[in-house]
């Protein structure tokens, strides 16, 4: 999960070669390595769980640009429109979607915020103001708006999808995976959902069948890049480096996939997480089956 995964907003050229030691896979790594640290379930670590999870549908949300220097000035032109119409939901909605794409967190949730209190009962608003909380942090405020987006009786997938990832972060995994099983009702084989909840189990200690989740979630035809990272990060975790490192080709030239491998690689043999692994290995029952089946 994220994430969800990762996390950032819009895949693009300039944003999809990683970093050293690559953001995505250190809050994972620490989290297997400390059995109880958090994860942002949000893809690659760099995204905002409206991404990752899904968004919600609206005529009120126009695409984002893929481009940096386009989205910034995406920013700058909805946040010059919501100064002079702060009520303006259409304004405060992409101009709140922007700043999460720039990870400007702490001011989508100041604009999300007020758009919140003036539609106290919007569901597209409260979702995404809840997502927000969780980008900034605030995960016990998400846990609390989240639920508000929508209704037993009209479950919304991807709110239920970022409610897992909020619990994944709270330590509460059985919650999560609980979450994901109900998206999942919903939209069956979804990738996303299939990766947070991948991610989700190997935070619970389950790297094969986190792997299983994944491989499944990574085969549907609509998978992205994030899921994908998230597959090769957990094949890497269980020492599966050459499979990793194919996995990764399809996003990125040989030379960075090679590299991100050695530097998560690398991370592993300093945090001595080989003998945690096998460890792990030895206690997961071999009938377990992803929720999706």
């Amino acid at each position: 999960m994220k994430s969800s995964q990762a996390p950032f907003s819009v895949p693009s050229a300039s944003r999809a070669k990683w970093s050293a030691p690559p953001a995505f896979a250190r809050p994972l790594i620490l989290a297997v390595i400390g059995f109880g640290l958090g994860l942002a379930l949000s893809g690659c670590q760099n995204t905002g769980l409206e991404d990752f999870t899904g968004s919600i549908s609206s005529s009120a949300n126009d695409r984002l640009p893929t481009n940096e220097a386009e989205l910034r000035r995406y920013a700058d032109d909805w946040g010059r429109r919501y100064e002079q119409a702060p009520a303006n939901k259409k304004a405060g909605m992409n101009y709140a979607r922007a700043l999460r794409a720039l990870d400007q967190h702490a001011q989508a949730v100041a604009v999300l915020q007020g758009l919140a209190i003036k539609y106290p009962k919007d569901n597209e608003i409260l979702g995404t103001y809840g997502k927000a909380l969780a980008d900034d942090g605030r995960l016990q405020e998400a846990a609390e708006v989240l639920p508000r987006a929508h209704t037993p009786e009209r479950p919304n997938w991807s709110i239920l999808s970022a409610q897992g990832s909020v619990a994944d972060q709270l330590g509460d995994h059985t919650q999560a995976q609980a979450y994901y099983a109900a998206a999942l009702k919903i939209v069956p084989e979804q990738p996303e959902v299939l990766s947070n909840l991948g991610l989700s189990y190997a935070l619970s200690r389950q790297l094969p069948l986190a792997e299983k989740t994944l491989r499944d979630a990574a085969s549907e035809p609509s998978a992205d890049m994030r899921v994908r990272q998230n597959l090769a990060l957990i094949l890497a975790l269980q020492g599966k480096f050459s499979d990793a490192e194919v996995i990764l080709r399809r996003d990125l030239s040989p030379v960075d996939a090679a590299t991100n491998v050695a530097q998560i690689r690398q991370m592993i043999a300093q945090s001595n997480t080989w003998s945690q692994i096998q460890k792990l290995d030895k206690k997961v029952p071999k009938n377990h089956v992803a929720a999706s089946e």
